[in-house]
């Protein structure tokens, strides 16, 4: 479960390079896009990650945002949940995400989010910095960033495409 709550640490997401995760070079500027390309994300997901399960829902873009959310369960327990939002910005976009342990209380200060920028669009894939969602078919991997000790590593879950 410590491992699990220290997902916090991801709010110091490593510079891992690796083939699924890309990150933002120093002085780079972010990719471009609109946040209506995103809209294969659009629907409800379920799957795996962290060692637990997993769900993630994506609403239809309007007015430059794409609203998500996610919950976290392990042993039939929530853990945690994350309130997301695809934000055009100019020509770009960032994810902007706020976590909630199952109370509700956050875990980023009320003025502040974990915010990831974007790098680049391709037609089922998108990768900000240190997160990388790849849609194939009815499946949908998402690679995350984490350091933790000290240690880097990529967390991956895998969702499937679900009714609601």
């Amino acid at each position: 479960m410590k491992i699990i709550l220290s997902f916090a640490i991801f709010l110091t997401i490593s510079h891992f390079a690796g083939a699924q995760v890309r990150q933002l070079e120093e002085n780079q500027p972010p990719g471009k896009g609109k946040v209506e390309e995103l809209s294969w994300l659009n629907g409800y997901w379920m799957g795996t990650g962290f060692g637990g399960e997993c769900e993630e829902v994506w609403l239809p873009a309007k007015d430059g945002h794409m609203i998500g959310t996610f919950r976290f369960w392990n042993e039939g327990k929530l853990v945690f949940s994350e309130f997301m939002n695809f934000v055009q910005e100019g020509e770009s976009i960032s994810l902007k995400l706020k976590h909630f342990n199952p109370d509700l209380t956050g875990w980023e200060e009320k003025e502040k989010w974990t915010t990831f920028e974007l790098i680049e669009l391709g037609p089922n894939t998108a990768w900000f910095h240190g997160i990388t969602y790849e849609r194939k078919g009815d499946e949908l991997v998402i690679y995350l960033a984490l350091t933790e000790n000290g240690k880097r590593t990529i967390e991956e879950f895998r969702f499937f495409r679900k009714g609601l």
